[in-house]
């Protein structure tokens, strides 16, 4: 008896630590689809004009004694509500002083697949739905060494979609813009960067390691089938010939050519055949060669820009899905363990 008593208690745990687990399981599955049915992203709007305003004042806070930023904040205070009567009597008027002029700041930080392409359409989507083409500006923050051929190219056409809608672009790099990088950047009217930015990279690269001689030494077959001549020339796994070479460099040349009439229609002014060799130019040097119209960094073009214009940082954020949150969590306990783990071995080789 006392056998069934302990085995029944074992299995009222089982029961429970499974209804439990089905509980929490089932809750993640009604937490995604309820995700599903909500909006993607959403916008977030900064102007910038405020925030250099905010820290400016809390330096002086910090510097100064507190009676002079007592005197400050009242000061401030005043001109606050003298500015809101000015505007309550404008809405009561009707009248809304709409000619300053608006700066509209975008970001572009890419990888290899560009991945960044899909918050950088929305961005420019809602931009474009609002701006004064006749008055406002769009500045483009951009930082990328290239990539995918497919992803800089629909990345490139999401940029000139700006231009061709007669708005004044102007983008900045700070740090590089080569290769899919220019491709982006060369769609500007203004093209600024820092002076060791590094840009150029036109040209085009396509490598991969070739394992028939390791596999035939093994004696191990590999077969690829196709249907069209063409269908693959190069291939990982199978013997590459002399024609499938041919065939892929003839490619390769041929999106070189698409690449330079591209950066030539957006900067007529360039030699193509003194720039377009896949070498890249610190920022003194591009100048030189006209790659780039000016050498400014972002910060300085900015904060020069709110002396006569609001300045709005957007940006699209993507929320992210249960899955995503759950596996960077994960990565996070796992990257803290391994430090904590390192750290505790390092204590022990010094202790001993």
């Amino acid at each position: 008896m006392e056998f069934f008593g302990e085995y029944g208690v074992f299995l009222a745990k089982v029961v429970t630590l499974v209804i439990a687990i089905l509980v929490v399981v089932g809750s993640l599955i009604a937490m995604g689809m309820k995700q599903k049915n909500q909006p993607h992203g959403h916008l977030e709007v900064t102007h910038l004009n405020d925030e250099l305003e905010r820290m400016a004042e809390a330096l002086k806070d910090a510097t100064e004694g507190k009676e002079a930023s007592k005197q400050q904040h009242k000061e401030k205070k005043r001109q606050l509500k003298e500015k809101a009567k000015e505007e309550k009597k404008k809405a009561k008027n009707k009248e809304q002083d709409d000619s300053k002029k608006r700066v509209y700041v975008l970001d572009f930080d890419g990888d290899i697949k560009a991945s960044e392409v899909d918050s950088l359409r929305e961005e420019i989507t809602t931009v474009l739905s609002v701006i004064n083409p006749e008055r406002d500006e769009v500045v483009l923050t951009l930082s990328s060494g290239g990539g995918m051929v497919h992803a800089y190219g629909l990345a490139s056409s999401q940029v000139k979609r700006i231009k061709d809608k007669g708005v004044s672009l102007t983008i900045c790099v700070d740090k590089v813009a080569a290769s899919g990088g220019y491709m982006m950047a060369c769609v500007a009217d203004k093209l600024l960067a820092a002076p060791f930015a590094v840009l150029g990279s036109i040209g085009v690269v396509a490598q991969l390691p070739n394992f028939h001689r390791l596999l035939k030494k093994h004696d191990i077959d590999y077969e690829t089938l196709t249907a069209g001549e063409y269908k693959r020339t190069l291939t990982m796994f199978g013997e590459n010939t002399d024609k499938g070479r041919e065939k892929f460099t003839e490619d390769l040349e041929d999106i070189h050519e698409l690449f330079k009439e591209f950066v030539k229609e957006n900067r007529p002014q360039l030699d193509m055949d003194e720039i377009a060799t896949g070498e890249v130019w610190f920022g003194q040097r591009a100048l030189e060669k006209q790659l780039v119209d000016e050498l400014k960094t972002s910060d300085e073009y900015l904060v020069d820009s709110c002396q006569n214009a609001d300045v709005y940082m957007v940006s699209y954020e993507y929320k992210k899905t249960l899955q995503e949150r759950f596996s960077m969590g994960m990565h996070s306990t796992v990257d803290r363990l391994l430090l904590t783990w390192w750290d505790r071995l390092q204590k022990m080789r010094f202790y001993s």
